[in-house]
Formats: C-alpha cells, structure tokens, sequence
C-alpha cells in the first residue's frame, strides 16, 4: 500500500464514518473532505471542483427543477385523482398509491413524489378511521422501489451512468437500460408491501390514531381581563416578555363575542376582553395568575378559537435538509418575522405541546402553525416544511398539467431515441417550464436540492482520485483473493450486500460514488463485463429500507406514521432480500457476464 493509497483510506473512512454519524450535514462532510484531500495532493487542486461541472450533477439538478414543473402543474393530483376512485379496500389502497408513487418516482425525484402522495394517503387513513402507520411506510418504499427503473429516476442510476460513459464504454446507460432490472425489482417489491408488508407494522403502532396529530382542548384557555387589570390600555404584543418566560402563546383576542381580526397583535386590551392562550395547563395558570386574569368559560370546542376567516392553522412535515432543521422556533423568529404561531409538534407520533421555543426541531417532526391565511404558505415554504393538506387542483389546471407532462414525455422521447442529449433535453424542459410559468424564474434555484449538488460534486473528484492512486484495484484485489473458486455471480451478490448496508446507513449518492470504481475493479479482476456490476451497485444504493436515515422518504414519514427508529427492518429487511431474489437473476439475464 502507497502512502497516497493509505491517506486516501483514511479520507475515506473519515467521510463515511461522519456521514452515518450524522452529526453534521452529509454535503459539509463531503465538501470538507474534497479539501483535505486536495491540501494532501490526492485529487489534483485544479481539478477539485470538476465534479460540480459534472453531466451527472446537471442532470440531478435539472430532475429537480423539472420535477417541482409537474408538481405545480397538477400532473400528480390528476393522477391521485383517478386512482382513488378505485381504493375501495385497505390492499388496493396500498398496492394503487405504491404502484402510482412507483411510476412518478420512475420520471420525477422521488421525495417530490412522496411529499405529493402522503397527504393524500393521510386523508384517506383519516377516513378510513385507520391508522396511516399501515400505509405510509409501503408508500415510502415504493417511491424509492421506483426511481431504480429509469435513468433519471434516481441520483444513484445517474452516478452510475455517467461513471460507465468515462471508464468502462464510450456510451453510458441509456435511459430505460435500468428498466428490466429495475421495474421487476419494483414490481416485486409493490407486491410484497401491498399483501405481506404492511401486517408487519408494529401493532401498536398499526393501531394508534388515526386522527391529526394534535388535540388542543385542553391546552387553550380563555382568560378574562377583569376590571382593574394592569394590562387594560396595553398592546397584545407588549405582553411578549411575560409569555416568553411563562412558555405560552397568545393566539387571538375576543371582544364582545366577536373575535378580533388576525391575532391582534395591535389591538389594545380593554376591560372584559378575553385572551385566546395556548400552552402547557400550569404555564397558563402561572400566565393568569401573574397578570390578575379570570378564566373564562368556553362552550363548544376550543379548537374553534384556532381559525377564521384571516387566521389558520396548518399541519406540516420538516423535511430532511429544510432550513428549520436543528432550530427552535426562537432563533426562526416565526412571530417577529411573520406573526406565525408554533403551536405544537408531534414527534415520531408523540404530540409535545410545552417548551416549544427552545426545542431544536428534527426532520420527520409535524408541526402545527397557525398565522394569516395568504402569509402562511408563503413561511411554510421558508422554513422548507411540507403541507399535509391536499391539494385543491384550480379550474382550469388540466390543461396546464397536459401541457408539462407534454413537454416532460417529449424530453424523453428525445433522449430515449439519442436525438438529443439527455442533459440538453431536460435542460431544455426546465427552460421551456420557467417561460410558461409553470416554474416561476424566482423559484428555479429554491427548488434545486443545493446539498444534494454539493455531495455529488465533492465526491466525484474523491471517486476520481480512488482510481487514480490505486486504491481501488487494491481493495478489488482483496475482494477477489478472499472469494477465490467463487462464481463470479456469488460476487456479485456480495457487493450488492455490501452496498446495501451502506446505502441504508450513509446517503444512497455518496455510496454509489464510492462503491462503484470498486465495483468495476472487481469485475476486471474477475475478467468478466463490468455492466451487471455497475447494475448490481445502481439497483443496490437505493434499498435503504432498514432505517429511517437511510433515505429521506423514510425520514419524511417518521413523523406522520409516529414509526420509531426500529420499524423499518421489519418491513425492511424481507424487501431488501426480495430485490436481491429478484435483481440477481434479472442483471445475470439482461447483462450477462
């Protein structure tokens, strides 16, 4: 082993061990680790960030734009439309929603297809009056099943391609190669969870509520300001400093019967007003009781108090990477900034409704805001939170979800039939999208997945520098000498084994990446085609079914399914094995040695 080879090692094992850690960002680990392996002269310095001008970067980044073009055209709610018709039964329910986010994940991201699909699932659990655990967790791994059948279908089939087009052939993958391994591996895979899957949900979990995740009744008060009130004369908002030490919130003002507009932040209290407050049942006593209040009686349900005509509440998911990952709603300022209340969060299915300002929010947890009805989305798409609300399809929106699923089908047409390049195909697509306004030119770089980006361009070069140095053929080595008088076919499995339990601790891209140039080595070690190994690691970085940090569609459901961390293997692992069943036999068939 050289010196070079041994520093590389070291890089490598830093990179992955931070990245299954995760204390820190996968795309800062990978972007750090580029530089330390520049500064050591391992990945020339002039060529550090050729990975960023790479096709493959491109084109995820243009399947991101595209993707958030068909959202916005209502390509997916027609779809959802037709099949619900048809989910009479909790089975067909599964195996319709997981084939329909199987074929959306095929041609778009496949966490933009989950985020369309799951309020649509979670409406449907609601009323069914069954519990969404049941059919979150097949319709996350469909969502993921689907992006191994095409080319763009997912960042790994992408790696992949284009490592083959600079190593092993003058061409790369083309767009359905994947699809004979791929759809059977999927097709599978939707069965399994449809009919076996799902009756391996915990069962306690499989029969918890089915019902929002937040039931406010007895954690909002009315409280009276009685004659003689030091607060008479004041504004709401200058009651800030004692409910930020008391941990409450106060959420509306009512006066005479007749609640005031918005939250009446603005409005000065007068005698007999009475104060809408939320928080923790001691907290609004210490909260009275420093400000002399009486409470007031509430006939009907509280909840009412949440919502008028100006005021809503909504319900949202933080997803992986959203900016209000790892802060509390005190450093997002939601009230100072946008006179947006946090009014609770459900975590893993547990509703925590106290201490809310200081707590630092994780992907996965659901969050209840109430704020002005126009303003609200607008804040939810800041902090980068996903609505479980479904969403309404405007008159007249059919027409513009043809158009873009018109443009999208032609792109691929185009580059199926090698009449036009793939990444100037969809370059062109996304162009086409911003001048029709289905993607507003303001929001073409909010809806690429900067992180994303940033990993794949980091660990392209590291990947590069792997082959380079020799690093590669030597691991190869070691994997051939211990699996000597082994059929190569028994290889295979094992380094699709072996990417499987990467991709389901550390990100599926990072792993292609990785697993990939050792793959190939491999091979020629082997002296057999480097095709059905390349297959073998594309099919493999996307089954990440055993964790909830194994992908982000399972993090996404983390939440709203109230699953824990140890879940997922139940359904997980006889999945990874079916694919393994099933995608072995496929590439030795399709790709032959």
């Amino acid at each position: 082993m050289t010196q070079d080879q041994a520093l590389l090692f070291i890089v490598l094992v830093a990179i992955m061990a931070l990245l299954i850690w995760g204390r820190w960002r996968y795309d800062l680990v990978a972007f750090a680790g580029l530089l330390v392996a520049a500064a050591l002269g391992l990945v020339d310095a002039k060529e550090a960030f050729a990975g960023f001008g790479h096709p493959a970067t491109v084109v995820i980044a243009l399947v991101l734009i595209i993707s958030r073009g068909l959202s916005n055209a209502g390509v997916v709610e027609l779809l959802t439309r037709g099949v619900s018709r048809f989910a009479t039964s909790l089975v067909r329910h599964i195996f319709l929603m997981s084939g329909l986010a199987a074929c959306l994940s095929a041609v778009m991201n496949n966490v933009a297809a989950l985020a369309l699909l799951m309020p649509v699932d979670l409406q449907a659990a609601k009323k069914a009056k069954r519990s969404p655990a049941l059919t979150l967790m097949p319709l996350s791994f469909a969502s993921i099943l689907g992006g191994m059948v095409t080319l763009i279908g997912t960042p790994p089939n992408i790696i992949i391609a284009a490592f083959r087009e600079q190593t092993v052939a003058a061409v790369s993958f083309s767009m359905f190669d994947f699809a004979p391994v791929g759809a059977a591996c999927a097709i599978a895979g939707v069965l399994y969870v449809a009919t076996i899957g799902w009756r391996l949900v915990p069962s306690d979990r499989a029969s918890a509520s089915q019902e929002v995740a937040f039931d406010l009744e007895d954690y909002l008060a009315e409280a009276r300001v009685p004659d003689g009130s030091k607060i008479v004369g004041q504004k709401v908002r200058e009651l800030d400093e004692i409910v930020q030490e008391r941990e409450v919130q106060i959420v509306g003002l009512i006066r005479d019967e007749k609640r005031e507009p918005g939250m009446a932040r603005h409005a000065e209290i007068e005698v007999g007003d009475l104060l809408v407050v939320k928080g923790g049942p001691q907290d609004i006593q210490g909260f009275m009781q420093d400000l002399g209040l009486d409470h007031a009686v509430v006939e009907g349900s509280r909840t009412r108090l949440l919502t008028t005509d100006d005021v809503s509440v909504v319900e949202v998911v933080v997803p992986p990477g959203a900016l209000a990952v790892g802060r509390s709603t005190m450093t997002l300022r939601l009230k100072q900034r946008f006179g947006v209340h946090l009014l609770g969060i459900s975590r893993r299915g547990r509703s925590i409704r106290e201490r809310l300002r200081r707590l630092a929010l994780k992907p996965g947890d659901v969050l209840l805001l109430q704020g002005n009805t126009n303003e609200l989305p607008e804040v939810v798409r800041w902090l980068g939170a996903l609505p479980l609300a479904v969403r309404s399809l405007p008159s007249g929106q059919r027409g513009r979800a043809i158009l873009a699923g018109g443009i999208f089908a032609a792109a691929i047409v185009l580059a199926a039939t090698n009449l036009l390049y793939l990444p100037v195909a969809l370059a062109a697509t996304a162009v086409a999208m911003v001048l029709l306004n289905i993607v507003p030119l303001r929001d073409v770089y909010e809806n690429v997945e900067w992180p994303v980006i940033v990993l794949i361009g980091s660990m392209i070069p590291i990947g590069t520098a792997m082959q380079a140095t020799g690093a590669t053929e030597l691991l190869a080595t070691g994997i051939v000498n211990l699996s000597e008088g082994w059929s190569p076919a028994v290889v295979l499995t094992l380094v699709m084994i072996l990417t499987m339990t990467l991709s389901d601790v550390m990100n599926n891209t990072a792993t292609a990446v990785m697993i990939a140039p050792l793959a190939v080595d491999v091979a020629t070690r082997l002296k057999v085609s480097p095709d059905p190994f390349l297959m073998a690691v594309a099919v493999a970085s996307s089954c990440a079914f055993l964790t909830p940090i194994g992908h982000k569609n399972n993090t996404l459901i983390l939440g709203p399914g109230g699953y824990r961390f140890g879940d997922y293997w139940r359904m997980g692992l006889p999945l990874e094995v079916i694919v393994i069943v099933v995608g072995v036999p496929m590439i030795l068939w399709v790709w032959p040695f």
